[in-house]
């Protein structure tokens, strides 16, 4: 899997659905918790403008403390707003540049945060099929930061729009996309799927 050419790719459809959001749309609540949609923006620049270095400067300043960093940048990119904010996401659609660990984490970031941002505003972005699959091969098995494996442990998911499944046990159904947010934890997202699996998925969160 070429994972940049997938970000790159993923980059560019989130900015075409952004660019159709509205001041209030900006404001709305977002499902990262206490985060508006202009704060999760405000995450995927930061992020996709982070380096190994900028990263441990980062963590360092805020005495290792990765949530307290992670806030800290969201409050110093989102001073300017959103306006400000777009070009900088526009300038980093073929961007390289990441904080420590696998380049997958930054497909699994790009589709998850960009659906932090329009699930709850009942939009959509035009994903494509193979960074879906991408971010879903890499999600079904991370654990640091996201949980995704624990989660979604004994239980059996299956896409109803690509062709792509994981697990064995009870069932859990719903498109890819939503399903990529229930495995990091979205509940709102656990809602709209189907099957026996979804109680179970709930209850652990």
């Amino acid at each position: 899997m070429d994972t940049w050419r997938l970000v790159a790719i993923e980059r560019a459809r989130l900015v075409s659905a952004l660019a159709e959001l509205t001041d209030a749309d900006w404001q709305a609540a977002s499902l990262c918790q206490g985060w508006q949609a202009g704060d999760v923006l405000a995450h995927i620049v930061s992020t996709a403008e982070m380096t190994s270095g900028r990263f441990l400067g980062g963590m360092v300043r805020n005495g290792f403390r990765f949530n307290q960093m992670t806030a800290h940048d969201v409050r110093v990119y989102g001073a300017n707003g959103v306006r400000a904010l777009l070009p900088r996401l526009v300038e980093s659609i073929t961007s390289t540049k990441h904080p420590p660990g696998p380049v997958d984490t930054m497909l699994l970031e790009t589709v998850v945060h960009g659906e932090d941002i329009v699930f709850p505003l009942k939009k959509a972005i035009d994903h494509s099929q193979e960074a879906l699959v991408g971010a879903a091969e890499f999600g079904r098995t991370a654990q640091p930061l996201v949980g995704c494996r624990k989660r979604i442990a004994g239980l059996r998911l299956t896409a109803t729009d690509v062709d792509w499944t994981t697990g064995d046990g009870p069932d859990v159904s719903g498109p890819l996309n939503v399903l990529l947010l229930a495995m990091c934890g979205r509940k709102p997202a656990m809602a709209a799927l189907d099957g026996p699996g979804v109680a179970i998925l709930q209850q652990r969160g």
